[in-house]
């Protein structure tokens, strides 16, 4: 009997022990893991209030209208894919760099604007934007120094993960320029390219070491585009939408792609992902219905009716425009930008991990 009150007493003994290394092992690898933190460069599709804060441009309802049920200044209905990002990395949605009244900074910034540009054309491109990091960066360590919380500390900005989603605007613009020719448009792509590039060394060389880098998406699918130029059935593809701009995105791709490949190998102690955003956008719009969705090329929320319902002088929340029926089943929303169930659709494509570059799930960078 007392052989096996002592047996029992060493089992639970044991038994305890066992249990209170687990609990230490995994406090010890909770304190050790590091909190994702994103930094963000690019234009309207992630700017969440930029364009907003420093030019002050009005963007009420009905952007916002599903989500936010208020204008926050994205050019959507609701939660963009950086939104969704945030969600997924149990984040905060970021904080435009750019906003004054009571940003929060703690785990991430955001600098990117509507009608950015990767070469410096207009407001806001992605030059300034880095410049703007940088300061960011450095004013974040003077006020740290000096008592400040709730910034991102030195380390911080070392395991951050940098964001870039820019060139749609630089393609679109030379092809406005050039009357919509191919050939015009290509030569300016590795200018384009070098800014990026440029933009990344400067990232690296203040310790940047991971990077997110999206391609840009078929842009002839944009119903704004297939309104506002002229075309014929020649210049459509075979789900009707512009050739000549979805030659020049994929253009565009392929540079940017051999750019990553080349930073990769340049940057060894670096990982750089490169994201097939054109992909996922294009099988949305190509097999619409399969996933739910209708009128791939139609506008939900604007003026015209068929075959795109865009019009300049009525556009989204202007008067005489108006919003479809469920926008939940539209993919693109004011002519131009992504709705937010066709943002998701395109979120969870890439978490799938199947159009990533390397395939990093974006969860493993911390």
């Amino acid at each position: 009997m007392n052989h096996t009150v002592s047996s029992l007493q060493c089992f639970f003994l044991v038994l305890c022990i066992s249990l209170l290394l687990v609990c230490s092992n995994s406090e010890d690898t909770s304190k050790s893991r590091k909190k994702p933190i994103l930094i963000n460069f690019g234009d309207s599709n992630s700017d969440t209030g930029g364009v907003l804060a420093g030019v002050g441009l009005p963007i009420g309802l009905p952007h916002g209208i599903t989500f936010f049920h208020r204008g926050t200044g994205r050019l959507g209905d609701g939660r963009l894919i950086l939104d969704f990002f945030c969600e997924h990395l149990k984040l905060p949605y970021l904080s435009p760099y750019l906003d004054s009244l009571s940003p929060n900074f703690k785990r991430g910034v955001n600098f990117a604007v509507s009608g950015a540009t990767a070469l410096p054309m207009f407001s806001f491109p992605l030059a300034v934007q880095i410049r703007q990091y940088v300061r960011f960066k450095n004013r974040s360590q003077e006020l740290i120094s000096s008592g400040r919380r709730n910034l991102i500390d030195d380390d911080g900005f070392k395991n951050a993960l940098y964001m870039i989603d820019i060139g749609q605007n630089d393609l679109l613009q030379a092809l406005y320029d050039s009357n919509l020719t191919y050939a015009t448009v290509v030569e300016k792509i590795p200018s384009m390219l070098l800014e990026i590039n440029k933009a990344i060394q400067t990232v690296y060389l203040n310790g940047g070491r991971k990077f997110w880098v999206h391609n840009t998406g078929p842009l002839g699918c944009a119903p704004k585009e297939l309104a506002i130029n002229q075309h014929n059935e020649s210049d459509l593809d075979p789900i009707g939408c512009f050739r000549v701009h979805n030659d020049v995105a994929k253009t565009f791709n392929k540079g940017l792609f051999s750019l990553v490949n080349e930073m990769r190998a340049q940057l060894k102690d670096a990982t750089l992902v490169y994201v097939d955003i054109y992909s996922i956008k294009y099988k949305l719009s190509a097999d619409s219905k399969r996933y739910g969705f209708v009128d791939p090329l139609m506008a939900c929320c604007g003026f015209g009716g068929r075959p795109n319902n865009y019009d300049r002088k009525a556009t989204c929340g202007q008067p005489g425009s108006t919003i479809c029926p469920d926008v939940t089943k539209a993919i693109v929303w004011d002519g131009v930008h992504y709705t937010e169930a066709a943002n998701r659709f395109v979120v969870d494509a890439i978490l799938s991990n199947r159009y990533t570059y390397p395939k990093i799930p974006l969860n493993r960078f911390w």
